[in-house]
Order: C-alpha cells, then sequence, then structure tokens
C-alpha cells in the first residue's frame, strides 16, 4: 500500500464504517479541502520519507509505560505495606493505566500503530489487560464516534446518562444545574461502571446507546471473555491473595478514581467544550450539511500543542483535530500534521480551534457544562 493510499484511508475514516444501512447518515462532498489536504500530507510524508507507522519511538514508548505499569503494580500489590506506601502507588498505576490507553491502545485499535495487522490487534488488546474491551471499542469509539462526532443519538462518545447533559440536543433535567460540580466526581467512578458493567451489558443487549451493534462471535467472543477474567484476576483476585477484601476494593477505587478523572476530561477537552459544534442533519433527513471532513474540525478541539510533555503521555490527544482527521496515522506525526492542517484551514477559511493550555480546556468544559445546565439553555 502506498503512502498516499494509506492517508487516503485515514482522511476518509467514514466510508469504512459498516454500520446498518438505516443508521448511516451522509455528509456534504467535498469542496476541494479534504483533498486538498490529502494531497499536502501525502507530500509531507514523501517528503520526509517517514513511516506513517512502525515508528521507533513509538515501540520505545511502548516499553516504557508497559514496564512502569508492571513495576508499579507489582510494588502496590506484593511489596507496599501501610497506605500511605499504597495510596501514591495507586494513583500512579491510574494514571499508568490511562497512559495505555491513550498511546499504546489507542493508536492500536486504529491501526495506526504499525503495518501489520496483527500488532496492531495486539496493541489494542492492552485494553483488554486493563479492564475494558478492544471489540466494543472499535464500535463505540473507532465507529460511532470517529463517524458521527458530537451528533446526538449517533455518537455513543457523548451520551453520558440521566446525571449529565453535554450536548444542546439533549434533554435538561433539574438537577443538571450543578452538573458542573458533581459531574466531576462522577467522571471519576466511570471506570468501575465501565470494567464490571457496562461492557457486559453492551454485548448482551447488543448495543450501545442508540445504537446497534454485532455481538461478538468465535474468537471475538473468547477474546473479550479471556480479556475480563484477565482483568479480574489482576484487580481482584492476584491482592486478594496478600491482602484483606476492604483494602482490595478500596484502592481498586483508588486508581479507578485517578484513571477516570484523567481519561474523561482529556476526552471532555477535546468535544465537549463552548468551541465545539454539535451539528444536527438537516431536518427530515439524514444528510449532514458539512464535508466529513469540516465536520470534524468544527467538533474538536486541541489544547496544549506547545506542550511535549503532555503530547508524549497523551499519546497525542491533545492534537485531537489532527487525529479525527487521520487516525490511522501513528500519533508521533501529529505536531507536524498540525501545523500542516492548520495551515491548510487558514487558507480555506475553515475555523481551527484550540486552547493554548490544558487549563484553558479545563475551564472551557467546565463553563460548557455550567452553561448546558441552565435553565435558559434550549434542548
Amino acid at each position: 500500500m502506498t503512502q498516499t493510499q494509506d492517508t487516503r484511508e485515514s482522511l476518509e475514516y467514514q466510508t469504512t464504517s459498516d454500520l446498518e444501512p438505516g443508521r448511516k447518515l451522509r455528509f456534504g462532498r467535498d469542496t476541494g479541502f479534504q483533498s486538498e489536504l490529502r494531497r499536502r500530507v501525502d507530500a509531507y510524508f514523501q517528503r520526509t520519507q517517514l513511516s506513517q507507522r512502525d515508528c521507533a519511538q513509538m515501540y520505545l514508548k511502548t516499553a516504557i509505560i508497559l514496564v512502569a505499569f508492571a513495576t508499579t503494580y507489582g510494588l502496590l500489590v506484593f511489596v507496599a505495606q501501610t497506605w500511605w506506601q499504597a495510596l501514591p502507588l495507586a494513583v500512579l498505576l491510574g494514571l499508568e493505566t490511562a497512559a495505555i490507553g491513550f498511546n499504546i491502545q489507542h493508536d492500536g485499535g486504529h491501526e495506526g500503530y504499525s503495518n501489520h495487522g496483527w500488532v496492531n490487534q495486539a496493541m489494542s488488546l492492552t485494553l483488554d489487560l486493563i479492564g475494558g474491551s478492544s471489540y466494543v471499542w472499535h464500535w463505540k469509539h473507532g465507529v460511532f464516534h470517529h463517524m458521527y462526532t458530537n451528533i446526538s443519538h449517533y455518537d455513543a462518545d457523548v451520551e453520558v446518562g440521566i446525571m449529565g447533559r453535554v450536548s444542546p440536543h439533549q434533554p435538561r433535567l433539574p438537577i443538571h444545574r450543578w452538573q458542573h460540580i458533581y459531574l466531576w466526581a462522577l467522571y471519576g467512578l466511570m471506570p468501575i461502571k465501565w470494567h464490571l458493567y457496562d461492557d457486559f451489558h453492551d454485548v448482551i443487549s447488543g448495543r450501545i446507546g442508540a445504537q446497534t451493534f454485532p455481538r461478538p462471535q468465535g474468537w471475538d467472543l473468547v477474546r473479550f471473555l479471556l480479556g475480563k477474567a484477565i482483568f479480574l484476576t489482576l484487580a481482584f483476585a492476584l491482592p486478594l491473595l496478600r491482602h484483606p477484601l476492604g483494602v482490595v476494593l478500596v484502592f481498586y477505587g483508588v486508581m479507578a478514581i485517578a484513571l477516570g478523572i484523567v481519561l474523561s476530561t482529556v476526552f471532555q477537552m477535546a468535544h465537549c467544550v463552548e468551541e465545539a459544534e454539535f451539528p444536527q442533519p438537516l431536518p427530515n433527513t439524514s444528510c449532514m450539511e458539512d464535508a466529513w471532513a469540516i465536520h470534524q474540525i468544527a467538533t474538536t478541539v486541541n489544547f496544549s500543542r506547545n506542550n511535549p510533555v503532555i503530547t508524549w503521555l497523551l499519546g497525542g490527544l491533545n492534537y485531537q483535530v489532527e487525529h479525527h482527521l487521520f487516525p490511522r496515522i501513528c500519533h508521533i506525526h501529529y505536531p507536524e500534521m498540525a501545523k500542516i492542517v492548520e495551515s491548510t484551514c487558514q487558507e480555506f477559511g475553515i475555523t481551527y480551534r484550540e486552547h493554548p493550555s490544558f487549563v484553558g480546556g479545563v475551564v472551557s468544559h467546565a463553563r460548557w457544562l455550567r452553561r448546558l445546565g441552565a435553565s435558559s439553555v434550549m434542548g
């Protein structure tokens, strides 16, 4: 496969969806922006002779993160003897778990880690190691979210249940008046629900939010069940050999809360902020007004582009615009690609959205929650 073909598949990610026909939306025609952006990114890789995947930096980063995770887990379960030893280790383990998801699993799940399918699959299975399901994630995030970003009833990633309203097209409940305060705590509890309930419920029901998806069968089902068994063994069975049940549950909770706050905050800063748009299909149609690439830029906001530490830790997810346009390219390349995307947007009169800092993104999300919780905001 050529570099040009690789980039075309990345930018035209929406054409690869295997959604049921009755649920599929159609996006507007490309007016030249998408093809020109693809041409410029192709030219960049041809000029630099860099590989879009199988990057040495990515393999080194994977080794560092996995060794750190294994070391922290070993210290927490087999070495720590007091609460003041276990507490920082549990928090650190939660952060390292997030790093596995942001970096290794995310690139592998999007086929942006390697040119070899088996390598991508192996990397995506690290999500099963840390409590999720790579199979369910493919549908929920890789298909529904990336296809229909910020479109209510289509993008399952912006459906947070009755306790939260993150889209103006979702109904407002009286309790939402205070969501800008209490949702931060609920973010921390989300991994527990995800680990122990959501994936099982989705697989049994064959639904993710309002969308249906094929239940796993054959080896997909084996991997799903085996992944859950391995996670439950690591999270509960092995620690119970060394520690009382109450201690295990408390520090599992600490780890999950650290994980949940980081995962939720990073995702919400990309899509559920004041600057992002929440378009809906044109009335009485299944058509969106904008072309797919323009829709992705309108619904996605970058942050902290000039902070290499955040870029490294978050697997380039502070470059969400570039990720949504080119999900099959390794995140190692996002900083340079962002220069191309931003300049192309400027030439075509398209707003390129970003927050200069991490704090700016968090504040924008908090203001958005407060705004949607106010009675004056229409639903």
